[in-house]
């Protein structure tokens, strides 16, 4: 099945909690697609509740591929996502079906577009040992040690940028070639010449109405048990805060609970200010995306019904012979 000359694909992107799940479910009971996850967060296993993962009676009916892939305490990379959301879009356009890929990760969207630069594979070991160092010593003292070997890359991230930083480093010492140089390379893995994409971007026309769904999601998450979940990974006892898993928007304010450095109060309210932080990120991003169909989730003054959208991208959708 195809858009033209080449096989089709469907992207459903969108802040978080503009109703991408619903729409894509909505699209996989009535169009030949099958589901692939864009959602960093829900990759991990036991990350449910705070990531909205679908649970196991949606998934039932509309599974999704790239859920629960990996455990809390391994890293997953955009180069493993590039490489596994490939596979998948290729074997169910090999089975007949058209792949449509939904989350809010706009990271992963844009490398499957426009590829990555070569890097080298995460090294556990060096990893190990940045770690125990940014502990002895903090991360701002390795962020003055990435200014010295790679300066271009430093003047990108923040001295807390504990992630980026680590990953900097590590590369660095693989390769003895700075991570700049690398990125300056010609990009490769992208899909712009193996698929036709439809992308679809759910924006609000009244952020504050996105707000009120994302303050009644979180505390509608907390109602589900989203503590206890928290809690339940800091009790395992190999994870920490550094990890990327942990450091995803909602956990990262819960931990701090767990670990007591901060009230649960306290933690609900910067876990809200912190995902309408990510919705306001997620929505730069796609101002600024050029081939996506804008649908808009409300008229200012309400939130459109899931109805409604799902007839507004159906009606997009009509135009394009798939």
């Amino acid at each position: 099945m195809s858009i033209g000359p080449l096989p089709a694909a469907i992207f459903v992107m969108g802040p978080t909690a503009s109703g991408k799940t619903a729409l894509a479910i909505a699209l996989a009971q009535q169009l030949p697609v099958e589901l692939v996850n864009v959602d960093s967060a829900q990759v991990y296993r036991q990350l449910n509740i705070g990531s909205a993962k679908p649970d196991a009676a949606t998934l039932a009916v509309a599974p999704h591929r790239l859920i629960d892939i990996r455990d809390p305490l391994d890293a997953y990379s955009a180069a493993d996502f590039l490489a596994d959301a490939r596979r998948e879009m290729e074997d169910i356009h090999s089975g007949g079906k058209i792949p449509l890929l939904v989350g809010g990760s706009m990271m992963y969207f844009k490398i499957l577009l426009d590829g990555l630069s070569e890097m080298p594979e995460a090294d556990r070991d060096i990893r190990r040992d940045i770690e125990q160092r940014a502990a002895e010593f903090g991360w701002p003292s390795l962020y003055r040690e990435l200014q010295q070997i790679d300066p271009q890359t430093a003047a990108r991230l923040h001295p807390n940028h504990s992630q980026r930083i680590q990953r900097a480093l590590e590369v660095h010492r693989i390769t003895g070639v700075p991570m700049s140089v690398l990125q300056a390379k010609p990009m490769v893995g992208g899909l712009h010449d193996v698929f036709q994409i439809q992308q679809f971007s759910l924006m609000p026309n009244n952020r504050a109405l996105l707000h009120q769904r994302i303050e009644q999601r979180f505390h509608s998450m907390m109602a589900q048990g989203f503590a206890s979940e928290v809690q339940g990974l800091y009790q395992r006892g190999d994870l920490n805060s550094d990890l990327p898993a942990i450091r995803s928007v909602g956990y990262r304010q819960l931990w701090d609970y767990c670990a007591g450095s901060c009230s649960l109060e306290d933690a609900v309210e910067r876990g809200i200010i912190a995902t309408r932080q990510l919705a306001k990120r997620q929505i730069t991003w796609l101002r600024n995306w050029p081939e996506a169909i804008e649908i808009a989730v409300d008229d200012g003054d309400h939130y459109y019904s899931a109805e409604y959208i799902y007839n507004q991208c159906l009606k997009k959708l009509i135009d394009v012979p798939i």
